[in-house]
């Protein structure tokens, strides 16, 4: 089982996973926010859009824009349940337990924070 750095690694040398990039756009909304309520949104995105066994539209349900939550999913394979079983053999076709999901927030948010420290050197 990996570590969440060992996986952000292996991502990150990913041509398409490595190509998102928080903005100055999300960096601001996340500032106003505050990171407790963009776990907050990582949370629910994950139980509504992704922890369904089949979710609405799977493959097509998360934007690549519009919330630094989105980018995080697509830049960790949290997207989909496709990338979800491709990139951590989490099976479709099951809903993911309250563990899964609370693994691919901490995921999302470990990579929330990569990027936030990236931005501030």
């Amino acid at each position: 089982m990996q570590t969440v750095d060992e996986a952000l690694d292996k991502l990150e040398k990913s041509k398409f996973r490595s190509s998102f990039k928080l903005n100055a756009k999300d960096i601001e909304y996340i500032s106003e926010k505050g990171i407790d309520t963009i776990r907050k949104h990582a949370e629910d995105f994950i139980r509504n859009k992704i922890s369904p066994a089949e979710p609405l539209n799977d493959g097509k349900q998360t934007p690549t824009h519009g919330h630094p939550v989105f980018k995080g999913m697509h830049a960790t394979a949290c997207c989909c349940r496709g990338c979800l079983e491709k990139w951590y053999r989490i099976p479709k076709g099951r809903e993911l337990t309250t563990v899964q999901q609370e693994k691919i927030v901490n995921l999302i948010m470990a990579w929330i924070d990569r990027q936030l420290k990236r931005q501030q050197k």
